[in-house]
């Protein structure tokens, strides 16, 4: 079999399988495990694949940068954040993720909502200068305009002096088995510290989130209150997590 050939199966068994065992597809191709982790690499390179101990997973396409990110599955993100505006109660503090689903969530709100929102992000305390009765506390520091969030050693030094009720925790991948992931090593240290802050983080897994991973890791999936998400409950990676006991809310018809 061509290396073109061989590439092209394993990006035709992540579609069907959604991950990829390099010691099994060696013995099942009669090749070396070093080649087939040769061709996992360069698939990762060319952005097709996320390398992951033991072989690899399907990348995650909300990678993209903020504003390319507004049009990945805005009906999912418009459900995932319906139903976690629905955990916020009157008179709670808050801590909003950054990020187009956080947004989603700041446009689902009601305006008869009474509470504190405390994010690292410019762009959702901003979206938040009209509601009539949320207070903001925005963090500040080193603003990435990837992902439009304040990050570095000033951020989390803010994000030490705060409490809050609940996080509610935007990523770039959700794995049974990586757990909770995201692009850069900067946000993700970011992420887990605000998440220390909080009693309960729970995390926005719009669609093209979920069996998906990134490179840095931010929380395992026990570590969090739950995962928010509008996929289906019989589809494979939303069983694998209920099955470890994390809880899933169901977000829209659509579960």
């Amino acid at each position: 079999m061509l290396v073109a050939e061989r590439r092209e199966l394993f990006m035709d068994r992540l579609r069907s399988d959604r991950k990829l065992v390099a010691k099994d597809l060696a013995l099942e191709l009669g090749i070396s495990e070093d080649s087939v982790r040769r061709d996992l690499r360069d698939l990762a390179a060319a952005g097709l694949c996320q390398r992951v101990y033991g072989g690899a997973v399907p990348v995650s396409p909300a990678l993209a940068d903020y504003s390319a990110r507004t049009s990945v599955e805005p009906g999912s993100k418009q459900r995932v954040a319906a139903a976690a505006a629905a955990l916020i109660q009157s008179g709670d503090r808050v801590i909003l993720d950054g990020g187009t689903t956080t947004l989603a969530v700041v446009r689902a709100l009601s305006p008869t909502l009474s509470a504190t929102v405390i994010t690292h992000s410019p762009t959702i305390a901003a979206a938040l200068i009209e509601h009539p009765r949320i207070e903001i506390l925005l963090l500040g520091g080193a603003v990435y305009k990837h992902s439009a969030v304040a990050c570095g050693a000033a951020a989390a030094e803010a994000a030490r002096g705060i409490s809050a009720d609940m996080f509610l925790l935007g990523v770039t991948g959700v794995h049974p088995r990586e757990g909770l992931t995201t692009g850069d090593a900067e946000e993700a240290a970011m992420k887990r510290t605000l998440a220390g802050r909080a009693a309960d983080t729970y995390v926005l897994a719009s669609a093209e989130k979920i069996g998906t991973a990134s490179a840095y890791r931010v929380l395992g999936l026990s570590d969090v209150a739950g995962v928010v998400t509008d996929t289906p409950a019989d589809h494979p990676v939303i069983r694998e997590i209920t099955d470890a006991g994390v809880r899933v809310i169901a977000a829209g018809a659509e579960q």
